[in-house]
């Protein structure tokens, strides 16, 4: 769409001082007047036309292709080579950035890279050119990355050939203990003499501080966390997250909260970071034997406060399966991804400790295996039932529970009278909430997992009962 202007004369008088090179402020300030008034022309337009440029009346070229004009524009503003994407502003660009190297990656991978003949370049621009960042902003965030990038950092994480930074955007107390705390849950590699259960506890009342506000955090504090891959000669972002400060340490309670889980050990050891919950889902027991998208999605699940991903629910009932090992890590993610893919179903959340009043048929029969496992262990000191019955339990309970049921009354003839009693009184306790009709012929998969936190939440009941007799 063309459109004639009343301008012509002056406008035509501006470009002959321009093609003369005799022009100074005054024809310059005409110029800003015309651009002016030619946007109060666009703005009146009627809204259906889209596209539309200007056209001085008798010439053949419209004026957004007036290179003359542009170059007057750029030089009465002591502007010098191209906008800058980042800044928004007229500067200098660089044609090659600077190396930002992650492990895994070449010694000149980039951040921002950009290849020569190879079907990126456009409108006859290489290199940086095709994307233009100044030279001040290129400086200001390679520095930034090769900062948080050293070796003896404390705001990265590395989980397999990932690695994550993580900064807060000022200098108060909050940000800063956010960012201790976060690497003393992430980051951190567990050094001998380490009281790591009370560091993890000193994490979780840090971010619990800064949710409730007893640790203040200013209304724009922000935290940012970024997720870098190695690729070829580039590095790959492959996560980016930025939110309010006191949000991000909600949803970190939030993680502490779901994957709390009873803990009777001596040692005891961290569990809700990264690394033991990735371990404990391979095979070598190494979060870097996880699988590729994994970590990914965890950390998702971690820092936006979504449900955990289900490769790692079904990674931990594979494991479970082929060691017959139901440990504290590996209950509480079962429990963990339950509570939050079930958040807003009628499904009974599952709790910390032994909960006598859930009634689901999975976490029931869960709890009478555990019940017999215990009198095995008790009357001979092994394990057999667990290591030939647990899967098919888990998964066909009314095909497995009539054996193991008639195994144990061999087994509970070896115990002193007080412990058959007791054991007899707990059998019976969990039988009778049992579907009338019997025990189930098949659990799904969520129910089979209720069945090893119900494993895990009795055993350690009656390891607790045990130590409390103890003690009377």
């Amino acid at each position: 769409m063309f459109i004639k202007t009343t301008f012509n004369s002056d406008l035509n008088h501006i470009l002959n001082c321009v093609n003369k090179c005799d022009f100074g402020t005054k024809c310059f300030a005409k110029v800003e007047h015309f651009v002016l008034r030619l946007i109060d022309i666009a703005k009146n337009l009627n809204k259906k036309y889209s596209t539309f440029s200007f056209l001085i009346e008798g010439d053949t070229k419209i004026v957004a292709s007036k290179r003359e004009l542009i170059n007057l524009f750029d030089e009465n503003h002591g502007v010098a080579g191209n906008l800058c994407l980042i800044t928004g502003r007229y500067s200098k660009v660089v044609e090659i950035t600077t190396a930002t190297k992650i492990l895994g990656s070449q010694e000149t991978a980039k951040l921002v890279a950009f290849q020569v003949n190879s079907g990126y370049d456009s409108y006859g621009k290489s290199k940086g050119y095709n994307a233009p960042i100044s030279e001040e902003a290129e400086f200001a965030y390679t520095t930034a990355l090769n900062h948080l990038l050293r070796s003896d950092s404390h705001n990265k994480f590395m989980v397999g050939s990932r690695t994550y930074l993580f900064w807060a955007s000022s200098n108060s107390e909050a940000s800063k203990e956010s960012e201790n705390s976060l690497f003393s849950l992430l980051g951190r590699i567990e050094e001998e003499n380490d009281d790591s259960n009370r560091r993890i506890k000193l994490v979780y009342d840090t971010f619990q501080s800064i949710y409730n506000g007893k640790l203040s955090a200013n209304d724009d504090d922000k935290f940012f966390i970024l997720g870098l891959a190695p690729n070829s000669a580039r590095i790959a972002v492959v996560y980016w997250n930025e939110m309010p400060l006191r949000e991000f340490a909600g949803l970190i309670s939030k993680h502490f909260t779901d994957m709390e889980m009873v803990d009777t050990r001596k040692d005891k050891k961290p569990y809700v970071g990264l690394h033991s919950i990735l371990g404990n889902v391979t095979l070598g027991g190494k979060s870097s034997d996880a699988t590729p998208n994994l970590p990914d999605a965890v950390v998702r699940s971690i820092f936006q406060g979504l449900p955990y991903p289900a490769s790692l629910f079904q990674a931990c009932i594979r494991r479970i399966r082929a060691e017959q090992s139901v440990n504290i890590v590996r209950a509480a993610i079962i429990k963990a991804y339950l509570n939050r893919l079930n958040e807003n179903n009628n499904h009974k959340k599952l709790d910390v400790m032994l909960d006598k009043e859930n009634q689901n048929q999975g976490y029931l029969c869960g709890r009478l295996f555990a019940v017999l496992d215990k009198i095995q262990e008790d009357a001979n000191g092994i394990h057999s039932i667990r290591e030939r019955y647990m899967n098919a339990a888990s998964a066909t309970p009314s095909m497995v529970f009539a054996t193991v049921l008639n195994l144990s009354t061999h087994h509970i003839e070896k115990l002193n009278p007080g412990g058959q009693v007791f054991y007899e009184k707990l059998k019976q306790e969990i039988i009778s909430k049992l579907d009338a009709k019997g025990f189930p012929p098949h659990l799904n998969l969520q129910d089979q997992g209720r069945f090893f936190v119900g494993y895990y939440h009795q055993r350690q009941d009656l390891f607790m009962s045990k130590e409390n007799k103890e003690m009377e």
